[in-house]
């Protein structure tokens, strides 16, 4: 499927989604919004597609936030149809059945920022920025940031980030924990896929459960927790990749998963 604001290129298992709208810094509106939407759900539903890269185009930013064009006109039925937008899309993120790394190439301002707390795994180039600025506007963050980023960073980082609107640079995102680490800028996509490719070459179940297993357990209490862990450890053994597996390691030989 083509799509006008955003491109996507899967190649050995991995699946790269690039914001295209470079003029507008990659801000999202509600067609880029929905074209993103119809996207990630074509992916989660594809068997070919282990690991998935989201990046920015151009090189100035990954997302700089919501179109501010677009949100002025909005009353607030309009803004709240539109906030729900933003919440299923990167709701859809979080829940794909494949690990999803940020690819953070420049700005990561507000949505920008948001769509970053929803993937699994963050890694930063050295220009990139990042802030919550809505207060700025006259309102807040609309797309899960004042719930997702005090879940990351703890409530006082994110308190300072989001009612003061302050941008900060990549090594203060990294010290705060909210990105996984700082590379060089032109080692940034390079960095991304060696991350993908190494979790696309281990088992597409055991990964896929893995992330189950972290997601929803983190927001129950340990006890529960630990007796879900125990359910999809079990059910791992009604994989042939489990099989494969364990038959790998004891022959001293690399596995050939099957996502079985």
């Amino acid at each position: 499927m083509q799509w006008d604001n955003i491109e996507k290129n899967v190649e050995g298992g991995i699946a790269t989604v690039t914001i295209n709208r470079p003029k507008a810094l990659n801000a999202l509106n509600y067609d880029t919004l929905k074209e993103m939407l119809a996207c990630f759900i074509e992916i989660g539903e594809s068997r070919d597609v282990h690991v998935v890269i989201i990046t920015g185009s151009g090189e100035k930013a990954f997302v700089a936030g919501a179109d501010i064009s677009f949100m002025e006109k909005l009353d607030p039925l309009s803004a709240r149809q539109f906030g729900k937008l933003g919440h299923e899309v990167l709701n859809t993120i979080e829940n794909l059945p494949q690990p999803v790394i940020a690819a953070i190439n420049g700005f990561a301002l507000g949505g920008g920022c948001e769509m970053a707390l929803a993937c699994d795994m963050r890694l930063a180039s050295d220009r990139a920025k990042f802030g919550q600025p809505e207060v700025n506007l006259g309102v807040i963050p609309g797309f899960g940031g004042t719930q997702r980023l005090p879940r990351l960073v703890g409530k006082g980082h994110a308190n300072e980030l989001v009612f003061s609107g302050k941008i900060i640079d990549a090594d203060e995102a990294g010290r705060i924990g909210l990105v996984n680490r700082v590379v060089p800028h032109e080692q940034l996509l390079e960095e991304c896929l060696i991350l993908a490719r190494m979790i696309s070459a281990k088992s597409p179940v055991a990964v896929r459960l893995c992330k189950e297993s972290v997601n929803n357990g983190v927001e129950m209490d340990l006890d529960r927790a630990c007796e879900y862990e125990v359910d999809l450890f079990s059910l791992c053994f009604a994989a042939s990749d489990q099989k494969e597996g364990m038959k790998a390691f004891l022959e001293k030989r690399a596995p050939q998963f099957k996502g079985e």
